[in-house]
């Protein structure tokens, strides 16, 4: 219920409204709305909400709309002879009276075509006005939704690192764990990190949160070695563009002894043996 509330308040609905979703996109939400009764709901609450707001905000045209609408149609011939009924002309010539009344049903159509045509300018005109409303309640929702989506990711790293620092607080109270801290060498005087080594399982961490390394490419990553009896062992390879920066501490291989702990940078995948022009940083036990 908590994932169905999120989806709810993620702002996907509102731009769904808009249209402003991609076929994949717009069919997902069709979906969740055929399974969530809530969805549903939210969809048409949406929709009113935006049809109250066109309408409370709605603009009257001005008055020479009209006019430069009938003059773009060609209408102000109509509206002349709707208008301004030619004096009848007296003759001696005999008349033809109609007793059917069509005289009047002419006059009338030709009234009810200018009572339509004024209608059709005003309604246009409203909706011109009302699109013009949507693109800028479409605008604030679209700077809503950015800033609500900042605003989670703030939240996420702060809970990313609120984790990790109370993992390496209980960590620093045990007397099982030994904090190996490593310095920058050559390759990367500034650089540093952490590796936390458990002396009864021997299993080993490294610490995400207060890791400085430099930046690598797409075809190389980290790999963690232990020295142990002046060889080195690798212990795994990691990186910051894979999923385990997901997490604040990543486990890596056990290793039963080690004299000094250190970081090179190897090609994807990892290497045999460590490149020591690479050799970023190392700490000793």
């Amino acid at each position: 219920m908590e994932n169905l509330k999120a989806y709810i308040e993620s702002g996907v609905l509102e731009l769904y409204v808009l249209g402003d979703l991609s076929p994949e996109e717009a069919l997902q939400v069709e979906e969740m709305a055929s399974q969530y009764p809530e969805v549903r709901d939210e969809i048409a609450a949406i929709e009113l909400a935006m049809e109250q707001y066109a309408m409370q905000n709605a603009v009257e045209p001005s008055a020479d709309v009209e006019t430069r609408l009938f003059e773009k149609l060609g209408l102000s011939e109509v509206e002349e002879n709707v208008n301004v009924q030619p004096e009848p002309i007296y003759t001696e010539e005999p008349r033809i009276i109609r007793l059917d009344g069509s005289d009047a049903k002419v006059r009338t159509l030709r009234y009810a075509l200018v009572a339509c045509i004024a209608l059709l300018v005003v309604s246009t005109a409203a909706l011109f006005i009302t699109y013009n409303k949507l693109n800028a309640a479409h605008d604030q929702i679209a700077s809503l939704n950015l800033d609500k989506q900042k605003f989670a990711g703030l939240v996420s790293k702060l809970e990313f690192e609120n984790q990790g620092l109370d993992n390496m607080a209980a960590m620093a109270d045990s007397k099982e764990w030994a904090t190996i801290r490593m310095a920058g060498q050559a390759f990367s005087p500034s650089s540093k990190m952490k590796v936390y080594w458990n002396k009864k399982d021997k299993s080993v961490l490294i610490n995400y949160v207060a890791m400085d390394l430099p930046k690598t490419d797409a075809a190389h990553q980290y790999q963690l070695w232990a020295l142990v009896n002046g060889k080195p062992v690798s212990l795994g390879v990691f990186g910051k563009t894979d999923s385990t920066n997901n997490e604040a501490l990543v486990k890596m291989q056990a290793i039963q002894e080690a004299q000094a702990f250190a970081v090179t940078i190897e090609p994807m995948g990892g290497s045999v043996n460590p490149t020591m022009d690479k050799l970023t940083v190392m700490g000793g036990v």
